[in-house]
């Protein structure tokens, strides 16, 4: 009977198979987008600009470290957003109101001309005072729920203040977002009135 089975059954290498196989694997990001995005409005002064700007370089370099392509984006907000380059960014002050909500409608614009979710790792960082319009907090924060959080790797939120800065009331955005962090292992925010609270 095995002298039978051994005719009829043809000898299969296992070296045969590897190359015969056809297994799903996953393809791995390497690349991460990542979005600065700021209220440049006049409240928004040169010394919580330069607080900003250490935030976006200190997580810039952490993701530099993960990952072997990072592009950054720029983009700034009074009452209307856009994206910009990294001197501009920094750089200019407008006058107006702050609606922040126009931020992210700008980030999800860029996304999906340049950034599919399906190959990059988003991440987004924004730097505010604080200020935004009050009928905009609705808006702003069905925007950041329903549109950015999902297709975020992590979001983080830093409210700058002056060193000096005495208040008991919370600003409109850091009540408003303090309203959904607990609901997000992915969503930080953090007041920062000096260099050495960046980390």
């Amino acid at each position: 009977w095995l002298n039978r089975l051994r005719k009829v059954v043809a000898y299969i290498d296992p070296l045969d198979l590897q190359y015969n196989r056809h297994e799903r694997r996953p393809k791995p990001k390497t690349q991460a987008v990542m979005f600065c995005l700021m209220d440049v409005s006049a409240s928004m002064t040169e010394p919580l600009k330069e607080l900003a700007k250490r935030f976006f370089m200190l997580l810039h370099l952490f993701l530099s470290r993960h990952y072997s392509e990072v592009d950054i984006v720029f983009i700034r907000h009074t009452t209307t957003a856009q994206e910009v380059d990294e001197e501009t960014f920094f750089r200019d002050t407008e006058s107006g109101g702050t609606v922040i909500s126009t931020a992210f409608e700008e980030m999800q614009r860029v996304v999906g001309e340049r950034y599919p979710v399906e190959d990059w790792n988003i991440y987004a960082a924004q730097a505010s005072d604080g200020h935004n319009f009050d009928d905009d907090m609705d808006r702003c924060l069905a925007f950041l729920e329903n549109q950015i959080l999902p297709i975020s790797q992590y979001f983080a939120y830093i409210e700058v203040m002056p060193e000096d800065h005495h208040s008991s009331t919370d600003s409109v955005a850091w009540a408003g977002y303090n309203q959904i962090a607990p609901k997000y292992s992915h969503f930080a925010m953090r007041r920062v009135s000096s260099p050495v609270e960046i980390y």
